[in-house]
């Protein structure tokens, strides 16, 4: 489950040549100390132009740093308080209609107010997991993504329903309002970092393997209503895909221009999958939130749009 929020890239400047790379970091990261950059650079996770090396170094400028930070007793998990828009639960598993704006799980910048502090404070008994700062966590929606999040409560459904994910057998189907109006069609094109902007993902010949179906719903002269059904995991997937097909999320601050919302108008609407413990059907729906539902109202006025007639 690659995530891009727990590492950092930056690039030295000439106002930092001299310093030592751990007196650098906690420069530059002042919500943690000299003392907790010298234990990442003792396991590795620095890297200078992609090589390891010791908290003595001293990096020159145009170097570019790779942080990986890791959890650390500090930044151990409180509970929260934190309303949750339930959609389904049970004694194994819980399901979410995610607001914009909330993060998933605990990461640098992000300690707190996160879905993993309110799933904490929600469930006495969580499965604690692989991750001490991910328990129950089976996937994520990046922080301005609305829609289906789905946690596992005890061991046995995060188990298997990570497998559901890892082997395709959950059914994703995304809302999002896109600048003009891709084509329809079954969008295979490998993702990875990208070799320059390094918070984002770009179509790469190296990349992994990543398929995404699209299927345009109503469209203007400018905007569209696309569904798209992602059948692999990868991180900013239809983010990525829909840039890729020219037709880029209307408000995604990382892969649009155009500034026509404050974030980006896509929406985890629904997730089919079969339950993890009881094998029964699930079928799991997030009601569309304010902002994107004027959006569709819009795109759905038959004087001013083209639409698609299909089953969805």
């Amino acid at each position: 489950m690659p995530d891009l929020e727990e590492h950092e890239f930056l690039l030295i400047s000439s106002r930092e040549e001299g310093l030592r790379i751990d007196k650098l970091l906690a420069n530059r990261f002042p919500g943690h100390s000299r003392t907790y950059f010298q234990h990442l650079l003792e396991l590795g996770c620095v890297l200078i132009n992609g090589e390891r090396v010791k908290k003595k170094t001293i990096p020159e400028e145009g170097d570019e740093i790779e942080v990986c930070f890791q959890a650390t007793p500090e930044a151990s998990l409180e509970p929260e308080h934190i309303p949750l828009d339930i959609l389904y639960e049970d004694e194994h598993i819980l399901a979410i209609n995610k607001p914009a704006g909330m993060v998933v799980h605990p990461a640098p910048g992000h300690w707190s107010k996160t879905f993993v502090n309110a799933l904490l404070a929600h469930c006495q008994h969580l499965a604690p997991g692989v991750d001490p700062l991910r328990p129950g966590i089976v996937h994520r929606l990046d922080k301005d993504t609305t829609g289906v999040l789905l946690a596992a409560k005890t061991t046995i459904a995060h188990q298997r329903l990570i497998e559901l994910f890892s082997t395709r057998q959950m059914k994703k189907l995304y809302l999002a309002v896109c600048h003009g109006k891709p084509c329809n069609a079954l969008i295979n094109v490998p993702i990875g970092r990208h070799p320059v902007h390094r918070k984002e993902m770009a179509v790469l010949s190296d990349g992994r393997e990543a398929i995404t179906e699209v299927q345009v719903a109503a469209w203007n002269d400018k905007f569209s209503l696309v569904l798209a059904k992602p059948q692999t995991g990868r991180t900013h997937q239809v983010r990525v895909h829909l840039k890729h097909a020219g037709s880029p999320i209307v408000g995604d601050p990382l892969y649009s221009t155009g500034e026509l919302h404050d974030r980006q108008l896509l929406h985890a609407y629904r997730l089919e999958f079969q339950h993890p413990v009881t094998k029964a059907p699930m079928r799991l729906i997030a009601p569309i939130p304010t902002d994107l539902r004027i959006w569709i109202q819009k795109l759905s006025d038959p004087t001013l749009t083209h639409s698609y007639t299909g089953n969805e």
